[in-house]
């Protein structure tokens, strides 16, 4: 578990790096702009089946990998066809990368509150026990 925060704080460390040193051209900002959020989309959906106990590396790295490919594919239909099809990929996976978000949100909010309860009940005992 050590190990994958280090190796992931290693590649966001290196993907800050190289994104304020490459200039990436006008012509290919859409490309780029929809593949980060298709790989973020990704990422938030580890996340989630993460949390979720039903992680699978062989699914996220297709899923990273396909994603990116399929939202570049049709960005570059789009572009031949003069047709911003780019705006309906940002929004799709603008939406899937909020709802990854809301589970994650959700999840912790459970787990906070399921561990206050825990912590009052264990309190009242205490008060119970003592006014006996």
């Amino acid at each position: 578990m050590l190990a994958g925060i280090i190796i992931i704080c290693i590649f966001v460390i290196a993907g800050i790096f190289t994104g304020l040193n490459v200039v990436i051209p006008y012509s290919y900002s859409q490309y780029i702009a929809v593949a980060i959020l298709a790989c973020l989309d990704s990422v938030f959906g580890a996340l989630s089946a993460n949390i979720g106990k039903n992680f699978k590396l062989s699914i996220f790295l297709s899923g990273f990998v396909c994603n990116a490919l399929i939202a570049i594919f049709l960005v570059y239909i789009g572009s031949r066809l003069n047709v911003d099809i780019y705006l309906a990929v940002v929004i799709v996976f603008t939406g899937r990368l909020l709802n990854n978000f809301t589970s994650i949100r959700r999840d912790f909010v459970q787990k906070f509150d399921d561990k206050e309860a825990k912590y009052r009940d264990k309190k009242n005992k205490k008060v119970v026990a003592n006014k006996d």
